[in-house]
Parts: structure tokens; C-alpha cells; sequence
């Protein structure tokens, strides 16, 4: 069966930086667009970023443009998240996802960035 898995969130100052990790697996990593989304309490989840199948076309919410950074590695069947130059708005539990007939999505990791 599909599984994400993520990692790699925790809590940093303003201007800090992680990188999030989400091991799929249960399907061919290679054949989808793959994305991360995030919510924060009391707001609708958002999409953050999203990579095609082939790495030929990624989207960046504006809000996260010249800061993040979505790659994959369809080797290891992992999709990654480098997030740099971290505001407090970004605090948020960071979901990766998959769409196969459905959407498909981890358990989430939680982003905290505060002084």
C-alpha cells in the first residue's frame, strides 16, 4: 500500500534552515507528481511546492518563492524539502503527498519557527 513518511522538521530561529525528508513507498515513485503541503492551526492546508514525475516542471507557492527548495530522488524514492531563510509564518506541520486516483498523504511533520 502507499506510505509517505516524513521527517526533518523541528524548531529554529527566524532565518534558520531544515531540510524535510518523505520516504515513500507502496508505489513507483518515478511515475508521479509528488508535493509537499503544510498547515498551520486553525488555517486550510496549503500546497507548497510540487515536483513532476520527471523533475521537468516544479511550482513554488509565492509565499515560499527564492526560500524553498523541492527535489526528488526516485533512486532512493524520496522527495525532499529545503527550506531556508525560515519565518515565524512558516510554522506549520509540512505533509507530503501523492496523487494516485486519490490523494495520498504522510503523517506530517511539525515546523516550528520562533525566537
Amino acid at each position: 500500500q502507499v506510505q509517505l513518511v516524513e521527517s526533518g522538521g523541528g524548531s529554529v530561529r527566524p532565518g534558520g534552515s531544515l531540510r524535510l525528508s518523505c520516504a515513500a513507498s507502496g508505489f513507483t515513485t518515478s511515475a508521479y507528481n509528488m508535493g509537499w503541503y503544510r498547515q498551520a492551526p486553525g488555517r486550510e492546508r496549503e500546497m507548497v511546492a510540487s515536483i513532476s514525475a520527471g523533475v521537468d516542471y516544479i511550482e513554488y507557492a509565492d509565499s515560499v518563492k527564492g526560500r524553498f527548495t523541492i527535489s526528488r530522488d526516485n533512486g532512493k524514492k524520496t522527495l525532499y524539502l529545503e527550506m531556508t531563510s525560515l519565518k515565524p509564518e512558516d510554522t506549520a506541520m509540512y505533509y507530503c503527498q501523492v496523487r494516485i486516483g486519490k490523494n495520498f498523504w504522510g503523517q506530517g511533520t511539525q515546523v516550528t519557527v520562533s525566537s
